[in-house]
């Protein structure tokens, strides 16, 4: 904008050079809107335009210089005048001078490094743009155009199935089956649930998909956990010897890959909760949660820690 309305100034248009062919994905905003943004993946080459279009043509523009940056950024909402950059490359466009008519100008990053997922949670923003800035002495002129960022895995050879049991001692003895202990985000959980014994009233049972958010360090950190999903496994009393089937669509729901202490700022992970409700409304294994380890690298590495009541459901965010 130009000072107190007079003298000239230039709108911005920053044009991806693949955008016909390039493919969208659809990204949740910070106010819960989902629109619509290219997609990108590690590695590829960001390059296209920056068309510098003049308001008032015959009046000339001077500048201290044109550029456009490739940024990926994390914002903690809690912390909102601190933006922590975890890539930020810059290219120059024009030297500081003087436009007398719009132009355009040709730009690239090539192979990019994209090393997380992007990302829009509960208290922090994993977000990757790119920022054309025309430098001016009073007031700046610039322009932001989000892209997403997708990170791919493959799965290892072996994808065995899971098997555990829990219970409670001459109360409940539960044994849990699962067909393949890795998935990916648009897979199908398909499992059975073994009653071996069954001395409480149960009324009703369910699963839970229950995502936990981290951010923070140290004393800071903060936990913020969220439903994503209620899935009814039975209703009415079981008895000793039934077998009750799970098929679970995991694309019917809003999940990510796992993210594992990002940039040091922040943790992304999902559990899956067994709840058993009895007669009494008294609800059995609240506590006890298994968690899903949904990854954005190779499932086979999986750094989660997981051990204890905790079962290895590894999901990848899309298989090659």
């Amino acid at each position: 904008m130009s000072f107190f309305g007079f003298g000239q100034s230039a709108d911005i248009d920053i044009v991806l050079s693949d955008a016909e062919t390039r493919k969208k994905t659809e990204h949740k905003s910070e106010d819960g809107r989902k629109d619509k943004y290219f997609l990108f993946y590690d590695g590829e080459t960001v390059s296209g335009k920056v068309n510098v279009t003049l308001k008032h043509p015959g009046k000339r523009l001077e500048h201290n210089g044109i550029k456009i940056e490739f940024v990926g950024q994390i914002e903690l909402y809690y912390d909102r005048g601190n933006h922590h950059e975890f890539v930020s490359l810059v290219k120059d466009l024009a030297r500081p001078g003087e436009l007398t008519q719009s132009q355009t100008f040709d730009f690239e990053f090539t192979h990019v490094e994209k090393p997380y997922e992007a990302y829009t949670g509960q208290n922090v923003k994993l977000r990757y743009f790119l920022r054309a800035t025309v430098s001016r002495r009073l007031s700046d002129i610039s322009k932001e155009v989000d892209i997403v960022v997708h990170t791919l895995s493959t799965y290892p050879d072996i994808n065995s199935s899971i098997k555990m049991e829990v219970g409670i001692e001459d109360c409940l003895h539960i044994e849990f089956e699962y067909n393949k202990s890795k998935y990916h985000l648009k897979d199908v959980i398909v499992g059975k649930i073994y009653f071996l014994l069954v001395r409480i009233k149960i009324k009703h049972m369910e699963i839970d998909i229950i995502k936990r958010e981290t951010t923070g360090t140290g004393p800071n950190v903060y936990h913020e956990n969220d439903t994503i999903a209620k899935y009814e496994i039975m209703d009415g009393a079981p008895v000793r010897g039934e077998s009750i089937p799970i098929r679970l669509f995991l694309a019917g729901y809003e999940i990510t890959p796992t993210m594992r202490d990002i940039n040091k700022k922040f943790s992304v992970r999902y559990y899956l909760n067994l709840v058993l409700i009895d007669e009494e409304e008294r609800r059995y294994f609240k506590q006890q949660t298994w968690l899903m380890c949904l990854h954005q690298s190779a499932p086979s590495s999986c750094g989660s820690g997981c051990g204890g009541l905790e079962w290895p459901l590894c999901v990848t965010h899309q298989v090659l």
